[in-house]
Formats: structure tokens, C-alpha cells, sequence
């Protein structure tokens, strides 16, 4: 791990130099932008773990074991804090979508998308600071696209980055141009499921600033 950023959002005066309860362990700067927007205190620390690819586990255990390492490893370097872990992929049937390997690759995953009904999943496990013990969920939300005739693909793609983004699509850039409907947390399509993170940061005593 290597120190990426370090969020003092809404951090009273005179608490600087005390010690960071709340520790990220994810890359992904979507997940930080949810845990700040949410009024916590917390450190982002990059994962170098290998994570698990699509496909080679089933859906669940897939999510839930990536989110494992990244908190795993994450505690290796913060034991005196809680580290959060999240995973998220997208699911299309019997098939996981992962982070496209190239634009071809995310023009393959909307089309599939298109018309159709798929979940989004994120595994979470928070490693509490000196225990044993984890939490660990896996939030799911259904995402409902408009089918392939009422969408340009093409003009997506050049609007949204979609290499970093499971099933290559962003829902808080999508503004409606892909997304018809979203069943569930709208913040779990993003990548991280705020409130049931936040409920269960609560029972270790650790609430928004």
C-alpha cells in the first residue's frame, strides 16, 4: 500500500493530529467521493493486492473475496484502524462483468447491457482495529438500461471514461442516457453502498464528523 490521500472533511479544529479511525483501502476515487460526501473522517490508502477476476468465482463470493483482500492488506499497514474493503461488479445473467479491457471491449459489455435487466453488487468488509472479527455484506441493486435503439453507445463512450468502471458504464454520468430505471441504492451503482457502510460503521462507534 501507498498513502493517496488523506480526507479531513468537516474535521473539527485542533484534531489534526489525531489518529485517523477510518481507513479505505480502494483506489477507486468514486468510492472516496461517496465516504466524504457522507461526512466521514477517513484515510485512502491504494490496494496492490491481485484481485480475483470476473468469472473465476461465482458472483457473490467473487466481490466478497476481492473486498476481503483489499482490507486485509489495508490493516497490514493501519492495525490501529478500521479498514473498509469494497469490490464491486456487475452482473448480466450468468455472466460477471469486470472493468473492460479496452474500448471494444466496453462497446461489447452496453450492447449486452441494452434492453435488458442486470445487478450490481458490492462486497464489503470492514476489518475493525484490534479484532478477530469482520463485518461483511454483499449490497445488490438491479439496473434496468433502455434497449439499444434509444441509446447511442458511441456518443457514451466518448463521453465517459469506461475503462476503470465495471460493465464500462458510470451511473452518476449517465444522466439518463443509458440507466432507464435503478431498483435499490442508487450510491451502490456507484460503488459503494453509503448506507448500509455507514449502519455498520455505527456499531463501531465510528459516525460522520
Amino acid at each position: 500500500y501507498r498513502k493517496t490521500a488523506t480526507n479531513f472533511n468537516n474535521q473539527p479544529s485542533g484534531c489534526m493530529n489525531r489518529p485517523v479511525q477510518l481507513v479505505l483501502a480502494s483506489s477507486s476515487p468514486r468510492r472516496t467521493e461517496l465516504l466524504a460526501a457522507a461526512g466521514f473522517v477517513f484515510e485512502t490508502l491504494c490496494a496492490s493486492v491481485e484481485e480475483i477476476p470476473a468469472g473465476a468465482l461465482p458472483p457473490r463470493q467473487l466481490c466478497s473475496h476481492n473486498a476481503r483482500l483489499k482490507a486485509r492488506d489495508g490493516a497490514l499497514s493501519r492495525p490501529a484502524s478500521a479498514v473498509l474493503g469494497a469490490d464491486t461488479i456487475v452482473c448480466l445473467g450468468c455472466e460477471t462483468l469486470g472493468k473492460p479491457g479496452d474500448q471494444d471491449d466496453a462497446r461489447r459489455m452496453l450492447r449486452a447491457l441494452c434492453g435488458r435487466t442486470h445487478e450490481v453488487l458490492t462486497g464489503v468488509c470492514i476489518l475493525p482495529a484490534g479484532s478477530n472479527e469482520t463485518i461483511e455484506f454483499v449490497e445488490a441493486t438491479r439496473v434496468t438500461f433502455h434497449p439499444e435503439t434509444e441509446v447511442c453507445i458511441e456518443s457514451y463512450l466518448a463521453r465517459v471514461h469506461p475503462l476503470d468502471k465495471a460493465g464500462a458504464y458510470a451511473a452518476q454520468e449517465d444522466f439518463g442516457a443509458l440507466i432507464k430505471s435503478i431498483e435499490g441504492s442508487f450510491s451502490n451503482v456507484v460503488g459503494l453502498p453509503v448506507e448500509r457502510v455507514t449502519e455498520a460503521l455505527a456499531a463501531l462507534g465510528i459516525r460522520p464528523r
